[in-house]
């Protein structure tokens, strides 16, 4: 890897395209080096990890919603149009992209990064395999865009943080998403870096579509981040040209949105010819809740079966999760967000709640993707009660770690303090999830099988859950033409359409 140092530019100093970073993702998205197999294998693992969730999804409202508005395009006229899950009609692939998108993050329940910024790098996906279906593209073609959407993604998130300027973080997917698509239609530089610049300048927006009373637009985001990353690149296939230097100017996204003119960045990318394997160092989710939730799931399951006098609110005085910065002021007491301790409070709220996240797996020793965000659930009134008392705090070694570049020593859990109201306390802590590679039970293949054959029961038949399978773990030998393969579609009459009602 090579570290480019990035900063703002006045517009006399004439910035070199190739000096710029738009330009050098683009180099990364031509390079013709060859996917490594332990990157081909997880990439299969992540296309299962987004079908499993976007199965789970199809009935919820946002889903319904996105795939009628998908339904109302027909595809395009220069391919075949691409897939929508669950379904058999086909859209555009901006729109499939889209109603895909939406329906792969709505549960918050699929692969994440977390770094210098946060990332579902899996929001990748959607937009690249959409692409890839509408141009008949093969297998192997797949797998090297989707190598480079997460390379470019994963990077851009080491190194440059959206959320601490109140930016989202769907700001670094729409790069990458048009860097993979760039790779993916075997694009020249030029055009890609058009492209890039485009998807960047469109997708900035701010975060409070995960501050407060979180709304539906949370599943959105990413999945319009994905649309507009396809329509860039049609339009600079077609000739169109974007702002630049789009990182560097003046007027551009660090100077005005980030850091500002003074600020400086080392982004680290692959050198030309070195393999992009940055999903490698991604991870998924075992449990349908923010992934900095993950670990504290788990200790929460641990101190069920150990403590079980922490079931009942009346032995516990407090509980005060010491954590990193982003867990605390993200998710935790320290965001100032009263919707969190809000017992009425919209799903896409708790699930950015750790304090409620903790006190229902502490209370069930169990997290579900549905039972545990009922109103019923939430409203439960020994749940209320020890909810309201648990908070969180930052710790300075918890941060440090949630920032190494050491895998061994990354963290993103923490340390618990149990007051009971007879003075004793319990105190325990966990560094990763189960479920993370250096975690109690890391995911292998077998688990990514399980979590889509567990979401996917009620909606899908056996028989075509087997045959989806039995295609995604022979992509590289999926012929041009052959990625509707990929397509899962769900029994007779389960999926919900044209219940809703627009403009198109």
């Amino acid at each position: 890897m090579k570290n480019h140092h990035v900063r703002v530019y006045k517009s006399e100093e004439n910035l070199a395209r190739e000096d710029q970073l738009a330009y050098k993702i683009a180099q990364v998205a031509v390079d013709p080096v060859e996917v490594d197999t332990e990157v081909t294998e997880m990439i299969i693992n992540r296309i299962i990890d987004n079908a499993s969730v976007a199965i789970a999804s199809l009935n919820r409202a946002p889903i319904v919603a996105a795939r009628d508005q998908a339904l109302s395009h027909q595809p395009s006229k220069n391919g075949k149009g691409a897939g929508l899950f669950g379904v058999a009609e086909k859209s555009s692939p901006e729109w499939a992209a889209f109603a895909n998108g939406v329906a792969v993050r709505e549960l918050d329940y699929h692969d994440t990064f977390l770094s210098a910024e946060y990332s579902h790098p899996g929001d990748n996906i959607p937009p690249i395999l959409a692409v890839a279906q509408h141009a008949g593209k093969s297998g192997r073609e797949l797998i090297r865009g989707l190598a480079t959407g997460y390379e470019i993604q994963i990077d851009l998130v080491k190194a440059i943080s959206l959320h601490k300027h109140k930016i989202d973080h769907v700001a670094h997917l729409g790069p990458s998403a048009a860097a993979g698509i760039g790779t993916l239609l075997g694009l020249d530089a030029e055009t890609i870096f058009q492209a890039v610049g485009q998807a960047l300048h469109t997708t900035t927006a701010t975060r409070q579509s995960r501050k407060g009373q979180i709304s539906t637009w949370k599943a959105y985001a990413p999945a319009f981040a994905g649309k507009m990353a396809i329509e860039a690149v049609d339009r600079t296939m077609r000739g169109q040209t974007s702002p630049e230097p789009i990182y560097e100017g003046e007027d551009g996204v660090i100077a005005w949105l980030l850091d500002g003119p003074d600020a400086a960045y080392e982004v680290p990318l692959p050198e030309s010819g070195e393999a992009k394997r940055a999903i490698l160092d991604s991870y998924t989710k075992e449990h349908s809740a923010e992934y900095q939730a993950q670990a504290w799931i788990d200790l929460a399951r641990k101190l069920h079966g150990e403590h079980p006098e922490l079931v009942d609110p009346k032995n516990v005085k407090s509980a005060v999760l010491h954590t990193s910065h982003h867990t605390h002021y993200v998710i935790g007491s320290g965001a100032n967000d009263p919707q969190k301790y809000d017992p009425t409070a919209s799903r896409e709220t708790l699930d950015h709640s750790i304090p409620y996240i903790f006190a229902v797996a502490l209370q069930d020793g169990s997290w579900h993707h549905v039972d545990s965000y009922t109103p019923e659930r939430a409203q439960r009134a020994d749940t209320v009660e020890l909810w309201n008392k648990i908070t969180t705090a930052e710790d300075a070694e918890w941060t440090r770690r949630y920032h190494s570049l050491d895998p061994a020593e990354k963290a993103f859990g923490g340390r618990v303090e149990i007051e009971l109201v007879d003075g004793s306390k319990i105190m325990d802590e966990i560094a990763v999830a189960d479920a993370h590679p250096l975690g109690a039970r890391p995911f292998a293949r077998q688990n990514y099988i399980n979590k889509l054959r567990t979401l996917a029961a009620e909606a899908v038949d056996a028989v075509e859950l087997d045959r989806f399978l039995a295609a995604v773990e022979r992509l590289p030998e999926l012929a041009a033409g052959e990625l509707d393969q990929l397509n899962i579609q769900a029994k007779d009459g389960f999926v919900i359409t044209g219940t809703t009602k627009g403009l198109f």
